[in-house]
């Protein structure tokens, strides 16, 4: 590492780092959406369109990645960075309008599932 009269901002080995929580300037929930890791993200603009003055350098790789449908759980994968920090920029990227959410749908009847679940649970336990 690299001594310098200033905070160590670099390494020589790994380059450049910024941690997460200054990312997301130290929030740990999105602003806007709820993101599952299953949710999938589309941008609704093609790369390179959007004002990269008002952007974070990983908002914009998220734009790039997202040129074509990915899971929030892809994106934080391809990006290297924790799933709690890309939820955040998500959620911003969706209050600007940049991006589109869609979740897994939630069961029409989940109380009927359940008790047919329980049903064939004890029926199974009955038969042992």
């Amino acid at each position: 590492m690299r001594h310098t009269d200033g905070p160590a901002w670099a390494d020589d080995e790994a380059g450049p780092f910024v941690r997460p929580y200054a990312m997301t300037q130290g929030r740990t929930r999105p602003a806007e959406g709820d993101f599952d890791l299953i949710a999938v993200v589309v941008a609704t603009q093609p790369a390179g369109s959007a004002r990269k003055d008002d952007l974070q350098p990983e908002q914009t790789a998220i734009l790039s990645l997202c040129q074509r449908p990915l899971s929030v759980a892809e994106v934080s994968a391809h990006l290297h960075l924790p799933l709690g920090t890309v939820r955040v920029l998500l959620g911003d990227l969706l209050g600007a309008g940049l991006i589109l959410t869609s979740g897994p749908r939630p069961s029409a009847q989940p109380q009927q599932q359940r008790q047919h679940l329980l049903k064939a649970v004890i029926n199974g336990l009955h038969s042992l």
